[in-house]
């Protein structure tokens, strides 16, 4: 529990245990709604999520005076709760763009509480961003050109933020309600019932004894779990603690071991089947099925996954560094023995998601299982272990919801004030009809506005902000969606802000400045890589078997070359220099980069793969005749 209230535990387990049973019953999981006389329209559900689950932050986050938050707990409770209770008349009667008084007010505290939430729970980043945006349109016409809009007043724009289903309980807010909430009770629930230390101990019997295994751990460990949590510090925190010691025991530097859990803790919310909570938003946004999204998302996650572990053997053979031993490695036999129930819980969630496409029954049905059989195995969980289990939960789900909320107001501002339009024309007029022009700006902004914001948030300002330019720049729309969240969570990795970097260097007393610049060295393919499905969508599965399969091999071959290059070291063939590295860097990106248009402005990447192989053979040569001339 964050709080200083330990007292205050059970009342967030309760609100959570609340909200989950309304959303099971909304969902029409078990049949007609019990609550559909109360909450007859959907808003009056979303209403009711806000006014359970809001009043948790300043339960988890506790402010100096216990008095005051007592004053939110209830302003955050009895907001929604009046909009609820009003939601007909807010409909009927067009409150969002004229309401009256006592609806200004309501209106008012809602917007309040939701951004003091939001400071206590992610800090002045996200704080000052959706306080700035919500504001905007009060002055939107004062502003630069650029990004002028049609300005309101503060009634109007308090009004439009609570009552209309542009801002607070916009698209994002759905996405959590419908689909998410259900995501994150099943990530919770493996947790507790000891999936996490199951998925870490298995790793450790598959890949322990290989060179450099305690690395190879963290990748599949950190992959797997970060894309449960969809939080990478939370991820660097938890899975760190054990896979980042046993690296340093190993023979990894310190700044080296905290920069594979990071960038394998980033990696982790890029990587299906759940990808986090952020791929459900995606969804929702591009209004398509989520294992649409999953199937597209699974090549490039798993590329960056074989380029981290390519890179991380290429570490352990240049430092000679060996497996783990044996009394460090569990039995793989008695691990599944152990913990089979997690593999058929995974295994359920993805037969229901990829295969029957049950999106909103997939998540309950799977914890549903996980708990029966947990429950009589022998290793049940008491009243208190499920007390826990329902303070996780709503930790979670709260965390989550005022987040999306604070979102929320600046995809309303920016609807209300026509400004999001404004920003698409203008990016496509800088740019002109140069679409690399267009993605490198694309990037650029991605990375910049993503820095600070949690992997969810990021997600949403850019999916409102730059991807409606990219598409309209005649790009694939999932691809665009895809390309934006990897370059929107660059910053994690990347230097100056590096928080996923900087994380794990405190969990290894490594310097946080040199675990950023390690951390950018072992996860380079993930900066290659977006640029890679969004110049060729037949690497998201689009295409033909013969395109999809030459996108596959061109991306392999090239992710492999650089992940040489980026180590300096060449199998059988030891080290490389400077030179040869960069030579072979660059041919890796020739073979990889898809239309790459070097010769004659032909749209092919038959030029570049020869350029590229061209390259990769100079390099090969120049490291053998230096081999050769090192032999006596």
């Amino acid at each position: 529990m964050s709080g200083k209230y330990p007292a205050f535990q059970r009342p967030v387990g309760l609100l959570a245990g609340l909200a989950c049973m309304m959303v099971i019953d909304q969902l029409r999981l078990f049949g007609d709604p019990w609550l559909s006389g109360v909450l007859a329209l959907e808003t009056q559900f979303y209403f009711a999520l806000i006014a359970l689950l809001l009043p948790g932050i300043f339960l988890i986050y506790p402010g100096r005076y216990r008095l005051i938050d007592v004053g939110l707990v209830l302003i955050a409770l009895l907001a929604p709760l009046w909009l609820l209770i009003h939601a007909e008349r807010i409909l009927n009667e067009g409150w969002e763009f004229l309401a009256p008084d006592h609806a200004v007010v309501a209106s008012a505290c809602l917007w309040f509480v939701i951004l003091e939430g939001v400071r206590r729970a992610t800090g002045w980043v996200l704080f000052g961003i959706a306080g700035l945006f919500s504001l905007y349109p009060l002055f939107a016409d004062v502003m630069p050109e650029m990004i002028s809009g049609m300005a309101i007043g503060f009634r109007e724009t308090a009004s439009y933020h609570a009552m209309s289903i542009e801002s607070i309980v916009g698209l994002p807010f759905r996405a959590f309600a419908n689909l998410v909430v259900g995501f994150l009770v099943f990530g919770a629930t493996l947790q507790h019932t000891g999936g996490g230390a199951f998925f870490i101990r298995l790793a450790f019997s598959l890949l322990g004894r290989s060179r450099g295994g305690a690395a190879k751990v963290a990748i599949v460990s950190s992959g797997l779990m970060g894309s449960m949590s969809g939080s990478v510090i939370t991820n660097v925190m938890t899975t760190g603690q054990l896979t980042i010691p046993a690296m340093q025991r190993q023979g990894f530097s310190s700044k080296s071991a905290a920069a594979v859990e990071a960038c394998a803790s980033t990696g982790g919310v890029l990587l299906p089947p759940i990808m986090g909570s952020t791929a459900f938003i995606m969804a929702t946004f591009l209004e398509i099925p989520y294992y649409q999204v999953a199937l597209a998302a699974l090549i490039p996650s798993l590329l960056y996954f074989f380029a981290l572990y390519v890179q991380l053997d290429a570490y352990a053979a240049k430092h000679g560094l060996v497996g783990l031993a044996d009394h460090e490695i569990p039995d793989l036999w008695q691990v599944v023995k152990e913990g089979w129930v997690f593999l058929l819980a995974f295994a359920l969630l993805i037969v229901l998601l990829l295969w029957l496409q049950q999106e909103t029954l997939a998540p309950w049905a799977a914890t549903l299982a996980l708990l029966v059989i947990n429950q009589v195995r022998g290793q049940r969980m008491g009243l208190k272990e499920l007390g826990h289990w329902l303070v996780a939960v709503g930790e979670l789900l709260i965390e989550l919801l005022v987040i999306l909320c604070a979102v929320g107001l600046i995809v309303g501002s920016l609807s209300v004030t026509g400004l999001s339009g404004t920003l698409v024309n203008e990016l496509l007029f800088i740019a002109g009809d140069e679409t690399y022009v267009l993605i490198l700006m694309g990037a650029l902004t991605s990375f910049i506005l993503g820095i600070g914001l949690t992997v969810t948030a990021a997600y949403v300002f850019l999916a409102i902000v730059l991807a409606p330019a990219l598409i309209e720049g005649g790009l694939m729309p999932l691809a665009v969606h895809l390309f934006i969240l990897y370059w929107g969570m660059l910053s994690f990795i990347t230097p100056p802000v590096a928080l996923g970097a900087f994380a794990a260097a405190s969990v290894a007393g490594a310097q946080p400045v040199a675990t950023g610049f390690e951390s950018m060295r072992i996860g380079i393919a993930i900066y290659l890589i977006p640029f890679l499905f969004l110049l060729n969508p037949a690497l998201l599965g689009f295409g033909g078997a013969i395109a999809i399969t030459l996108a596959i091999a061109e991306a392999l071959i090239g992710v492999l070359v650089i992940a040489w290059a980026a180590q300096r070291r060449l199998p059988f063939l030891g080290d490389m220099s400077l030179l040869e590295a960069c030579l072979m860097g660059v041919a890796g990106l020739l073979i990889a980069l898809p239309g790459l248009t070097l010769v004659a402005g032909l749209e092919s990447n038959l030029w570049g793969n020869v350029l590229g192989l061209g390259g990769f053979v100079m390099a090969l040569l120049a490291r053998l005749i230096r081999v050769s001339w090192a032999r006596p």
